[in-house]
C-alpha cells in the first residue's frame, strides 16, 4: 500500500493513516514486550532547576504524576519500567517516538527529532519502515505511557501532569503583574545558578513587551546576585540593515539607560533561508517557519561574531500565556473559545480533540521548536523562562474573564498592561511598551520579509515533504 508523501502527510494530521499503516505493520507478527528500547534524547539539553537529573528520571519513572509536575525547568526524558515505557516532557523541549518491528520483537525509539530516528532506523537497516506520519510527537504536559505486550500496539495511555486553575487571581492588575514578574524572577535566578561562572549571556531582543522584560528581570536578578551585567549582552536583528525592531530596541534600551547592553547583528538577506528553517523545525507551519528563520539568522549571526558563546535567552511563551494572538486572523477561533479553553494557545485544542495530530502535537507544545532548534543546532544553550511551568501556573490564574468582559480590545491590552507593572514592581524600573510585532516582521523591511516568505501554506509543506523524500 504505497502513496505519494504529500498523501500521507495530509491523512497524517488527522492520524488515522497512520495508525492503519502502523497496524497493518504489526498484523503479521504477535509480540509479547518490547524487546528495544532506544533512547536517543540527550540529557544533557535539560534544564532543571529543582533537582538532579536522576531524580527527575526517578519522578518520570514512577508514574506518580505530582512527582513529575513538581520538576521545575525545561525537560523530556524516557525510561522503560519493565514492559511499560513512561515519557513525559515541558514545553521548552520536544521529545518523539517511533515504533520499528524487529525479527525479536519492537523497538521503540525515542528522540527529540524525526532526522534522528530516519538516520538510526538506516543506521540499523529498518529505514523501509520509515515515515515522518509515523512519528509521534509527545504532548507536553502529559505522561504517555505505552504498555506493548502484544500485537496490534495499544494506544499510549496520557494523564495530565500539569492542572493550572483558571481565573484564580484578584482582578488587581498591580498585583497581577506582581505575581507574575515575581515568578519569572524566581525561575531567572535559580537558571541563573545553573550557568557556569563568568559565561556570557545573551538575550534575543527585539524591544518587545516579552524580550523587553526578560532582558529587564535578568539585568535585575543578576545585580542583585552579584553578578556583573558585563557579562549580560541584548542581540538586535537587523536583515540587510533595515526593520523596524532596530529603532525600538534602540528606543527601549535608552530608556531604561542600558544602552551600552545592546548589540545589532546585521545580516544579508542572503541568511535568511526558509528551507534552512523547515529542514531545522522539521515543521511547515507558516507563521513558526518565518520565525525560526529569523531565528537561524541571528544565532549564525551571534556564533559568527562570538564562536565560544553559549547561553542564549528568549521571551518566547509570553505571547502564549497572557493570550496575545489576533483572533481576528484565526477563523477558527472567537474571544470565548480562548478564555474559556485551558492553555489553549499552549497546548492547541487538546489530545482528545478530533482536530487533535498524532504527529505534531498542538499550540506552542508544537510550535515551540521555533526558538528551542535553531540555537540548539548552532550548539548554544538557550533557556525560555516564559515557557516554564510556575510561570504558566501564575498567567493562567488571571481572571481573563472579569479583566476583559469578552472584549478582543481590553484582551490585547491587557498583557502590556500586566508585565509592564509587574516589571516596576520586581525592578523598579519602567518598562517602554510597544505595539505588538512578530519577529519576522521587526528583523526586515517590509518589502524584504513580502520576498522571503510565501503566503500560502502549501509552500511550506512541499519543503517539507522534500525533506523526507
Amino acid at each position: 500500500m504505497q502513496r505519494d508523501g504529500s498523501q500521507q502527510l495530509l491523512d497524517s494530521e488527522g492520524g488515522s493513516s497512520a495508525v492503519t499503516a502502523s497496524a497493518e505493520m504489526a498484523s503479521a507478527v504477535r509480540y509479547t514486550s518490547v524487546a528495544r528500547f532506544v533512547d536517543l534524547m540527550d540529557p544533557d539539553a535539560d534544564v532543571l532547576l529543582n533537582t538532579t537529573r536522576a531524580a527527575a528520571v526517578a519522578a518520570v519513572a514512577s508514574g506518580d504524576i505530582q512527582r513529575i509536575r513538581s520538576l521545575d525547568g525545561h525537560f523530556a526524558i524516557a525510561v522503560r519500567s519493565d514492559r511499560i515505557v513512561r515519557m513525559a516532557r515541558s514545553l521548552g523541549r520536544p521529545m518523539r517516538y517511533f515504533l520499528a518491528k524487529e525479527a525479536d520483537g519492537p523497538c521503540l525509539v525515542v528522540a527529540e527529532r524525526i532526522d534522528q530516528i530516519r538516520r538510526w532506523l538506516e543506521q540499523h537497516g529498518l529505514q523501509d519502515q520509515f515515515h515522518p506520519s509515523y512519528t509521534r510527537m509527545v504532548p507536553a504536559h502529559y505522561l504517555v505511557e505505552l504498555q506493548l505486550v502484544g500485537c496490534p500496539d495499544p494506544n499510549p495511555r496520557y494523564q495530565r501532569f500539569f492542572t493550572p486553575q483558571s481565573e484564580r487571581l484578584p482582578a488587581d492588575l498591580d498585583g497581577i503583574g506582581r505575581a507574575y514578574i515575581g515568578t519569572l524572577a524566581d525561575e531567572v535566578a535559580r537558571w541563573l545558578k545553573t550557568v557556569e561562572p563568568r559565561e556570557p549571556i545573551g538575550v534575543l531582543f527585539s524591544g518587545g513587551i516579552d524580550s523587553g522584560s526578560v532582558l529587564l528581570v535578568l539585568y535585575h536578578v543578576m545585580l542583585t546576585s552579584g553578578i556583573s551585567a558585563s557579562r549580560l549582552k541584548a542581540f538586535t536583528l537587523s536583515v540587510d540593515d533595515a526593520g523596524p525592531d532596530i529603532e525600538q530596541a534602540y528606543e527601549f534600551v535608552r530608556a531604561v539607560g542600558l544602552d551600552y547592553l545592546w548589540e545589532v547583528i546585521r545580516v544579508p538577506v542572503e541568511e535568511v533561508r526558509v528551507e534552512d528553517a523547515v529542514r531545522a523545525i522539521e515543521d511547515y507551519k507558516p507563521l513558526d517557519v518565518q520565525a525560526a528563520a529569523m531565528t537561524l539568522a541571528l544565532c549564525r549571526g551571534i556564533r559568527h561574531r562570538y564562536p565560544q558563546w553559549k547561553y542564549l535567552v528568549d521571551g518566547d511563551g509570553g505571547d502564549e500565556n497572557l493570550k496575545d494572538y489576533p483572533i481576528e486572523d484565526n477563523p477558527e477561533l472567537t474571544i470565548r473559545s480562548v478564555l474559556n479553553n485551558r492553555l489553549l494557545y499552549q497546548e492547541g485544542w487538546g489530545i482528545d480533540a478530533i482536530k487533535h495530530s498524532l504527529v505534531y502535537s498542538g499550540g506552542q507544545s508544537r510550535g515551540h521548536v521555533r526558538s528551542y532548534a535553531p540555537p540548539r543546532l548552532l550548539g548554544f544553550r538557550s533557556f525560555s523562562p516564559y515557557a516554564l511551568p510556575n510561570v504558566i501556573d501564575v498567567a493562567e490564574r488571571i481572571p481573563f474573564v472579569e479583566l476583559t468582559e469578552w472584549d478582543p480590545q481590553r484582551l490585547y491590552a491587557l498583557k502590556g498592561e500586566i508585565v509592564r507593572r509587574g516589571v516596576e514592581a520586581i525592578t523598579g524600573m519602567k518598562m517602554p511598551v510597544f505595539p505588538k510585532r512578530r519577529f519576522q516582521h521587526g528583523a526586515a523591511s517590509h518589502a524584504t520579509a513580502q520576498r522571503l516568505f510565501p503566503r500560502e501554506e502549501r509552500a511550506y509543506r512541499r519543503l517539507f515533504e522534500q525533506l523526507f523524500a
